[in-house]
């Protein structure tokens, strides 16, 4: 599993795919679960309450970039394989399952549906971590099936 890691960011692409895809998901992810601010200056912060919260999003986008990367490279190398779709569709659910669970826009958006979306948005604000560690959990499988299928599908010696 070592290798496969090594053999897909030996590629200095790969490696800013993932670093870019980790700054696009961690730095809204934040403003939006207010540990940054813009206005009036440019303030972040972290209450102790709230580290745990902090740490599942740094995860959920380390995850994240990783998971979508070695996908970006797994679809260059093997282009006309019809396994592909698996891996890269629990990318696309796990990343979304961690991006949806911010509160403060969740509340703006889903109660514009009345009743059903204050359940719903009481549901996102009870349930947030937990709805993260399943995204992270997801996101631990894509990864771990890439792997298993860069070494075996495309006979990378481990």
């Amino acid at each position: 599993m070592n290798n496969t890691f090594e053999t897909v960011y030996s590629n200095y692409t790969y490696i800013l795919i993932a670093i870019g895809i980790f700054f696009l998901l961690f730095f809204p992810l934040i403003t939006i679960s207010e540990f940054l601010f813009f206005e009036p200056f440019i303030v972040f912060s972290i209450y102790p309450e709230t580290t745990l919260s902090f740490l599942l999003i740094v995860i959920l986008s380390f995850f994240s970039a990783l998971a979508v990367s070695m996908n970006i490279y797994r679809v260059k190398l093997i282009k006309k394989t019809k396994k592909i779709g698996s891996s890269i569709i629990g990318t696309i659910i796990g990343a979304s399952a961690g991006a949806c669970s911010c509160g403060p826009i969740a509340f703006s958006i889903i109660t514009t549906f009345g009743t059903a979306g204050s359940i719903a948005s009481s549901f996102l604000n009870v349930y947030e971590i937990p709805i993260r560690l399943t995204s992270i959990g997801i996101l631990g499988v894509v990864i771990f099936v890439t792997t298993k299928s860069l070494s075996r599908e495309c006979k990378i010696n481990l």
